[in-house]
């Protein structure tokens, strides 16, 4: 601490001009820690803590739910760089007196708090987690990546080849000889280069370590962290005595090591990005009517029965229904449907559609949180509330505590036996060839071949707890509109004498339907007649003189555009939604799989069946509105099924994020992307075949990795114990298991290649 200040904080070292701690924040940590235990902190602690974020009414400002005498609350925490963090957090919240439960989701970041206010309030809840190291934050607030876990990655991995390309040097001189002064200014330099590794890019795991000790939890960092201490401990002494050493393992466990946790923090904001993503639909000011005329107001000075002025090419900002005047909207984002939608007097609107024509009044019935964008980003964040636990995690303390056990045995055993010497020896060497290396690895190198794998075939997986996921999927649900279909209209059947004077009609509208019918003139080489005189009446059509004659365009059955004439009907233009060229073929080879899809809609039944049966589909949702879709994804988990939901638009997701596995078409609204476990790059659903496939072959390399590290665990303990082992065929035996775990990982590829051949 600061010597030249009269006082200073007990906590942080704050220089302070009386005696005691420098601030609330300071003293609730020191509070937090002598209540558990932990005072040997303030005399074993080598460097000063950050000086905790000073506590302000931001917490008092964080929407609560009170049932009873209960209150229910969402946090984001940043820093949690693997389920551990999670476990670790989860288990201190919840020794907290007044805490009844903690739910913290690793997938998304995200915790879910049941306390009683009356025994303690958020502020302290908030500074329980920073004294752990983790920064709490409102759940609307976006947090940044974790770019320092990125530099230290990128640091391991250069220090790590530098250190392998100095021993490749020390070993080349164990066959040709070496003098000596150059087998010492490697050694020296390995050590210089391997120090600021193991001090600062190391540090996540013995913090790690650290904090599930002092909470006496025991986890993947304990052996860890000791493993990378021993293996340091050696480095420096043999480098003392002028000793081959174990550097170059330590580096690069270190960097492999990183690399799984980089790759396990990928799409950690993902529910909160999903959620301010689908806030941002609805626009920010509006156009409100009053006594004197129509002024512009924020969105969030709207109330219930306030009146809406709105034209073509304005988004509505309120839920509302249509007071006066009539026109089109485009609400594909929000209902599916992938034309305009007419509305006039009485017709119900949804914050966020757009206007594609016509000027009309409505009235606002719901705002804020009562919209149906706003339900829809709630349940984006609940659905999210859910993370994976990795298969290491849960054998993690049983394996720890056996390897600290059989590594105190053996070393006391045979120092009885043969001395302290050889006791330290035969520790060690427990301690460095049972490293949790490959069984650490195992995990995330196959998720990363599975994710590789998925992306060359065009599917993005956001996560390797996305990809196992993906591998456990038995049902199939796709999205009709922007999924299963193009998202765009299509002429289907029409007389070329129709398509033209419809088409000359349309040339100068940019309505989706008249950018379809015109677009049909050119496919089929129509020149565009024009025509003049055009009037056209939003929400019924329009009209127009093309070689003399008035022409009227309207609305006819559904999917269907009337033209009529002087004398009456002259033709029909029938339109849809059009399958994908590849639809057909991602169902069948889903059907082979030993899945069966689902196609959801919120289109006309009549509508969905002319899909289902071109594409193939034995089952068909339709009319599903937005928050039904989520309510059948929850229908079928209710019947035991691990659902994968596909889908582009924003009423998706919901859907995508409830799902057991989400998945995203790449061109679809920016909410379902974000939401998604899973994005297609292409378009197409063929990539979903390739990625269920990429995923079932990378949880067998996963189960046979496993599988391969706990049998080298076993075999080299028994060895080392038994004396076969020394430390320095033990540090030999480390990286040799880590490479077979890579073989194991490269497996994904080939299992796929063979499968696509046959």
């Amino acid at each position: 601490m600061p010597s030249d200040a009269a006082h200073a904080c007990p906590h942080c070292g704050t220089p302070v001009e009386e005696p005691g701690f420098c601030c609330g924040g300071c003293e609730a940590a020191a509070a937090i820690i002598a209540g558990a235990g932990a005072d040997a902190y303030y005399r074993e602690r080598t460097a000063l803590p950050a000086r905790p974020m000073p506590v302000d009414a931001a917490w008092d400002a964080v929407p609560m739910t009170l049932v009873g005498d209960m209150a229910e609350v969402r946090l984001s925490i940043d820093g949690l760089r693997c389920a551990s963090c999670v476990w670790v957090v989860e288990r201190v919240l919840e020794a907290a007196d007044g805490v009844e439960d903690a739910h913290v989701s690793y997938a998304s970041g995200q915790a879910l708090l049941r306390f009683k206010p009356e025994k303690i309030d958020l502020t302290k809840i908030a500074q329980r987690i920073e004294s752990l190291g983790y920064q709490p934050r409102p759940v609307d607030a976006l947090g940044s990546p974790d770019h320092d876990l990125l530099v230290r990655f990128g640091f391991a991995c250069f220090i790590a080849a530098n250190v392998m390309s100095l021993h490749a040097a020390v070993y080349a001189g164990w066959l040709g000889g070496m003098e000596e002064r150059y087998l010492a200014l490697f050694l020296w330099l390995s050590l210089a280069l391997t120090t600021p590794t193991v001090l600062w890019a190391a540090a996540p795991f013995f913090k790690g370590a650290w904090q599930g000790l002092k909470h006496g939890l025991l986890h993947m960092d304990v052996p860890i962290s000791l493993a990378i201490g021993v293996l340091y401990a050696h480095g420096v002494i043999s480098t003392l005595l002028g000793h081959e050493t174990w550097l170059d393992s330590v580096s690069m466990l270190v960097a492999l090591l990183l690399g799984g946790r980089v790759l396990e923090a990928r799409g950690r904001r993902r529910a909160a990005e999903a959620a301010t993503a689908l806030a941002a639909q609805v626009p920010r000011n509006a156009r409100r009517v009053t006594a004197t005329g129509v002024e512009r107001v924020r969105v969030e000075q709207l109330r219930a029965g306030d009146v809406l002025q709105l034209a073509s090419g304005e988004e509505i900002a309120a839920d509302g229904v249509v007071t006066a005047g009539a026109g089109q909207l485009r609400m594909a984002l929000l209902t599916g449907e992938s034309a305009p939608v007419a509305v006039r007097e009485g017709v119900r609107v949804i914050a966020g559609a757009v206007v594609v024509e016509g000027n009309f009044t409505v009235r606002v019935d719901n705002v804020g949180d009562e919209t149906v964008v706003a339900q829809m980003a709630q349940a984006v964040r609940e659905a999210t509330e859910r993370g994976m636990t990795s298969p290491v995690d849960r054998i993690a303390p049983a394996f720890t505590a056996a390897t600290l056990v059989i590594a105190a045995l053996a070393g006391v055993g045979w120092g009885l036996h043969g001395g302290v010497a050889l006791g330290v020896e035969r520790c060690v060497a427990v301690l460095v060839v049972a490293c949790p290396c490959a069984l650490a690895l195992s995990w995330p190198l196959a998720a990363t071949a599975g994710i590789g794998a998925a992306a060359r075939r065009g599917l993005l997986v956001r996560s390797a707890q996305g990809l196992l996921a993906l591998a456990d999927i038995d049902a199939v649900v796709l999205d009709k509109t922007g999924t299963a279909t193009s998202g765009e209209l299509r002429i289907t059947r029409a007389d070329d004498a129709v398509v033209r004077i419809a088409a000359g009609l349309e040339r100068a509208s940019i309505h989706p339907i008249a950018r379809a019918i015109v677009d049909e003139a050119a496919a089929r080489g129509i020149p565009l007649p024009t025509a003049r005189d055009i009037v056209e009446t939003p929400g019924s059509g329009l009209s127009g003189l093309v070689d003399g004659v008035r022409y009227t365009i309207r609305a006819g059955a559904p999917g269907t555009v009337l033209l009529d004439g002087p004398d009456g009907l002259v033709g029909e233009l029938h339109l849809r939604d059009t399958l994908r060229a590849d639809t057909a073929v991602a169902v069948q080879r889903l059907r082979a799989m030993g899945l069966e899809p689902e196609l959801l809609t919120g289109d006309r039944d009549e509508t969905a069946q002319a899909i289902a049966a071109e594409a193939g589909f034995r089952v068909v949702r339709s009319e599903v509105g937005p928050l039904e879709k989520q309510q059948v994804i929850a229908d079928l988990q209710a019947k035991g099924h691990r659902v994968l939901f596909a889908g582009d638009g924003l009423n998706d997701a919901p859907a995508i994020a409830s799902a057991d596995v989400g998945v995203a078409m790449g061109g679809g609204a920016v909410s379902s992307v974000l939401s998604a476990d899973a994005v297609v790059l292409e378009r197409s659903i063929v990539p979903l075949v390739a990625g269920i496939r990429a995923a079932r072959a990378a949880r067998a390399a996963i189960r046979s990795n496993m599988q391969r590290s706990i049998a080298y665990n076993m075999v080299t303990v028994l060895a080392a114990v038994a004396g076969g082992v020394n430390p320095l065929v033990a540090a030999i035996l480390m990286p040799f298991s880590s490479l077979w775990v890579l073989y194991g990982a490269m497996g994904v590829e080939r299992t796929l290649a063979r499968e696509e051949s046959s």
